[in-house]
C-alpha cells in the first residue's frame, strides 16, 4: 500500500467511525443504549472485516468472525460530571511513530462504585477529548488488552455525547474498545497512565483476542 493509498484509507476509516458514532448517539436517544451498542458492535465488525485501514492483517480478515465484545450491562453506563481535580496536569506520551503526543488534563470523572478516571484533551492540532481506561482484567486470560482500552477519543470520532445534566459526559464502559496497536504494533497508541486505571474488573466492552 502506497503512502497516499494508506492516508486515504485512514481518512475514510475515520469518516466512517464518525458516522457510526453519529448513528450510535441517535439510536441511544431514540431507542436504548443496548440497541445503540448492538449497532456499534456490528459497525466495528464490518470495519475490521472489510476496510483497507483495518488493523487486522489480510490472513486474519479472511478468518474474521467478529470482535470479542461482552454483552451489554447497563450497570457500567454513567453520566459523569467533570470536576477540577488534577486539571492542568500535562502528560507527554512518547510513541514509536508519532513522536511525543502531548495531553492536558481537563479534570476527573467520578464513576460511582468503580473509582475515578482522568479526562484529557489532546494538546496539539485538532484537540479532542481522550478517555483511556485500564482495569483489573487487563492482560488476564479471557480479559482485556494488557495495554488498556479507549472509551472516548473524539478526534477520531469516538464520542458518546453529553449527559442530561449540563457539563456531564456519557461514559458507557460497554463501548470501551481496543486501540489499533492491540492488533498491529505498527500503530502508535497512547495508553492509560496511573490516573486512568481502575482497581476493579470492567468485564464489558471489547475483550482481547489475538487474530
Amino acid at each position: 500500500m502506497t503512502a497516499l493509498t494508506s492516508a486515504l484509507a485512514t481518512a475514510d476509516w475515520r469518516r466512517r467511525v464518525f458516522g457510526l458514532y453519529d448513528d450510535v448517539r441517535e439510536r441511544a436517544a431514540s431507542d436504548s443504549p443496548e440497541s445503540a451498542h448492538a449497532l456499534w458492535r456490528s459497525g466495528r465488525d464490518e470495519l475490521f472485516r472489510a476496510h483497507p485501514a483495518s488493523a487486522l492483517q489480510a490472513s486474519a480478515k479472511a478468518a474474521f468472525a467478529g470482535l470479542e465484545i461482552a454483552p451489554y450491562d447497563p450497570a457500567f453506563r454513567f453520566e459523569a460530571l467533570v470536576d477540577s481535580d488534577g486539571a492542568g496536569e500535562v502528560m507527554d506520551v512518547a510513541t514509536g511513530t508519532d513522536g511525543v503526543v502531548p495531553f492536558h488534563r481537563l479534570g476527573t470523572l467520578v464513576l460511582p462504585g468503580l473509582g475515578k478516571l482522568a479526562l484529557w484533551k489532546l494538546a496539539s492540532y485538532g484537540g479532542g477529548l481522550f478517555l483511556p481506561l485500564r482495569d483489573a482484567t487487563a492482560g488476564k486470560p479471557g480479559g482485556t488488552y494488557g495495554g488498556g482500552r479507549y472509551v472516548l477519543d473524539t478526534i477520531k470520532g469516538a464520542h458518546l455525547g453529553e449527559g442530561r445534566v449540563p457539563g456531564s459526559l456519557v461514559v458507557d464502559l460497554n463501548f470501551a474498545y481496543n486501540p489499533s496497536c492491540a492488533y498491529d504494533e505498527e500503530w502508535a497508541c497512547p495508553l492509560p497512565g496511573p490516573d486512568n486505571r481502575l482497581a476493579d474488573d470492567v468485564p464489558v466492552g471489547e475483550l482481547y483476542r489475538s487474530y
